[in-house]
């Protein structure tokens, strides 16, 4: 996926796993850096959704980042300074990939509860969750044509775009947009907005209702659903080493962690 927020790894960034009754609780705890993921987060939530998979305690789970102020900001851009070619960019496209599908394909319901942002990575999560419930003032988006200049791969865009429609992933990818809970909830990304004061009762209201209903039903539905997005996809390896083997990427990333406006020349 995406980044857009440098973490500090000195500080906790971690995913943590909780059970309530027979709720997983997963929670995204960067507050530092607005729970932007580290590559050792991404690593600990596939690590939890493969666990979950195999664990028939588990009939829903909930995820939320700490702090009560953003899901999830992005991911960990010192990384990319790294990046010395377009094939680390290509890794890094099938890294995240990895580290998403076994959440994406979680055989039991998932919600994502947003508070404030869920920006790159963190969109791409929310869009993972078969529910998302957030508050009113949420705001979602991928602005890499502002911040880094990357690109995402085929499988991220195609999970996007049958979650938000072309128009809206257009206007996040293109125009850099960020959009509001408002319209997403109006074309149906969003299941509900509630006041932060009742957003945690409201998801365990909603985990109540789906744990009540045929489990095997609802994960014939999942699958079949995560299959059918996933089905037929282009190869887009060249576009994905076009970018990140770029001079436009090698000033983004610099630019973002000096805190400084990039300068994009197209090469």
């Amino acid at each position: 996926m995406t980044a857009e927020n440098n973490s500090t790894p000195e500080r906790i960034a971690e995913v943590r796993l909780e059970f309530r009754n027979d709720v997983a609780y997963i929670t995204f705890d960067h507050v530092a850096a607005r729970n932007a993921m580290t590559v050792g987060m991404y690593q600990s939530l596939k690590s939890i959704c493969e666990d979950l998979a195999k664990n028939s305690k588990a009939k829903v789970a909930i995820l939320r980042g700490a702090g009560g102020k953003s899901f999830v900001s992005g991911s960990d851009i010192a990384q990319f300074s790294s990046f010395t070619s377009g094939e680390d960019g290509i890794a890094y496209e099938e890294g995240i990939d990895q580290y998403l599908a076994p959440l994406a394909t979680l055989p039991i319901p998932t919600i994502a509860v947003i508070d404030g942002m869920a920006v790159g990575g963190g969109l791409a999560i929310a869009s993972c969750c078969d529910f998302r419930i957030s508050t009113p003032d949420a705001r979602f988006g991928v602005p890499i044509a502002k911040t880094l200049g990357n690109c995402l791969s085929a499988v991220n865009v195609a999970w996007l775009v049958a979650h938000l429609g072309v128009n809206i992933v257009k206007r996040m990818l293109l125009l850099a947009e960020l959009v509001t809970a408002c319209e997403l909830l109006k074309q149906g990304y969003l299941l509900a907005t509630y006041p932060t004061e009742n957003i945690e009762t409201e998801a365990n209201q909603l985990a109540e209702r789906l744990m009540k209903l045929a489990p095997i039903t609802q994960k014939a539905t999942k699958l079949t659903l995560a299959g059918l997005i996933k089905n037929n996809l282009p190869d887009c390896s060249d576009l994905i080493r076009e970018c990140y083997g770029s001079q436009d990427f090698k000033n983004g990333v610099s630019a973002f962690l000096d805190g400084q406006p990039p300068v994009w020349t197209g090469k």
